[in-house]
């Protein structure tokens, strides 16, 4: 698989799986075919889209991948594919209003790394999981191919979260940070409410149980043929918590008026938002400042995949947006300071595509809050964002039954493909 992070390798993963992204989708989306590949002969991978490092970096958008789709499917055929997208959504908005629980998996992450440093048992069972020798040959296959590719199949993600929580006994935590150091597309919102869900924490009390049966049936195309997983877990008793996270009311920016990008202003571009095309901006910015913050996923060391491609991802839609607008891009490293560099640009305003919770806020925030309190900084939220995420409150469930009404008010009918899509 080619992981180059652009939005051009984007687009052309997109339209070589457009053809299977209606009822084949639907039918074949639950299947581990293996690693990822997409050369004559490699299975893997291609039932599903793997597109998802891409939409984590924003080099393209929710919006355009579902319009491309509806361009080649009736919305009843792309339903399933649809849904799933939607899912990624969805866990963005439902985080967005309770960033109680980013707060307690980071604090309970500590904790857990805590005890693996106190407990030598505990910390030997850390490091086989990690590394792939628990001796239960499926868990093993998936914790390799993590670090070798910074991808796996969804369904592998379930069953490995499933097996880390309910056989091994390991804090979730640990699981959660072991993905986000290597994925890459670890996002903060899809990636923790994933493994509480496997804990029955997301949906209180619903847990998912993984079974050597179903790993074999659903693995059954692989290479090497199915992926052994015997003495599971035969139980999932749910995770509980010491607290309760309360919803909070969203305060989301309005669409970005003409007005507040009317004066030379700069761009920022960064690990959730790479490229200018899905940000639709109405007036051309004066220049284009990339900040990449990889690093911020963990206070752990983070994997050299994930991070080559969020600081590729960024430094690519850098050179595009200095390209396309005829203007000048910069780095804001991390401990530079970004005032100095609009200071030194001549430039008062900042556009930045919204921050939600999560660790690209977390490292990005401290700097930019002076400048919001002075008014200085247009926030830039996509048109699906904020038709979604009010709809997600609870569970999935009613996010679902907007999506029909969302596409609808939003014109996302299959009409307007992605920008640069290829054929």
């Amino acid at each position: 698989m080619d992981w180059t992070p652009t939005r051009a390798r984007a687009l052309e993963r997109l339209a070589r799986f457009l053809p299977r992204a209606g009822s084949d989708y639907a039918e074949t989306r639950g299947y581990d075919d293996g690693p990822v590949g997409e050369a004559p002969g490699e299975r893997g991978g291609a039932n599903v889209s793997q597109l998802s490092p891409w939409l984590h970096a924003g080099l393209v958008g929710e919006a355009e991948v579902i319009e491309a789709v509806l361009r080649q499917h009736s919305p009843r055929e792309a339903g399933s594919f649809v849904s799933e997208v939607f899912w990624r959504v969805y866990f963005k908005g439902w985080l967005e209003q309770r960033p109680s629980v980013w707060e307690a998996y980071k604090q309970g992450r500590e904790a857990a790394f805590a005890r693996v440093e106190a407990n030598a048992g505990l910390r030997t069972a850390y490091e086989e999981a990690v590394e792939g020798r628990t001796g239960i040959p499926a868990f093993d296959t998936w914790a390799r191919e993590l670090g070798d590719h910074g991808y796996l199949h969804n369904h592998a993600r379930m069953w490995f979260a499933s097996i880390w929580i309910f056989t091994l006994k390991l804090d979730w935590e640990l699981g959660a940070d072991f993905f986000l150091r290597h994925l890459k597309d670890g996002d903060a919102a899809s990636n923790t409410l994933s493994w509480r869900w496997v804990g029955g924490l997301h949906t209180a009390g619903k847990t998912y149980l993984a079974r050597s049966d179903n790993i074999a049936r659903y693995t059954a195309s692989r290479p090497g043929g199915p992926l052994a997983a015997e003495e599971l877990a035969d139980e999932a008793e749910p995770l509980t918590e010491p607290r309760e996270h309360g919803r909070r009311s969203l305060d989301l920016p309005g669409p970005v008026s003409p007005d507040a990008l009317a004066e030379p202003y700069a761009l920022l571009l960064h690990d959730e938002a790479a490229h200018h095309v899905p940000l639709a901006l109405s007036a051309p910015p004066a220049l284009v400042i990339g900040a990449a913050r990889p690093e911020a996923r963990s206070p752990r060391p983070v994997g050299a995949g994930a991070t080559a491609f969020a600081r590729g991802a960024v430094t690519s839609g850098m050179d595009e947006g200095a390209r396309a607008f005829g203007c000048g891009s910069v780095w804001w490293e991390d401990g530079g300071d970004l005032s100095a560099i609009l200071a030194e640009a001549g430039i008062e305003r900042l556009a930045v595509p919204y921050l939600p919770t999560g660790w690209t806020r977390d490292a990005l925030m401290p700097q930019i809050a002076p400048l919001v309190e002075e008014g200085r900084v247009a926030w830039i939220l996509g048109d699906l964002a904020r038709a979604t995420w009010p709809h997600a409150r609870a569970g999935f469930f009613r996010v679902k039954k907007q999506i029909e009404p969302i596409l609808g008010e939003l014109g996302i009918t299959g009409a307007n493909p992605p920008e640069g899509l290829p054929g």
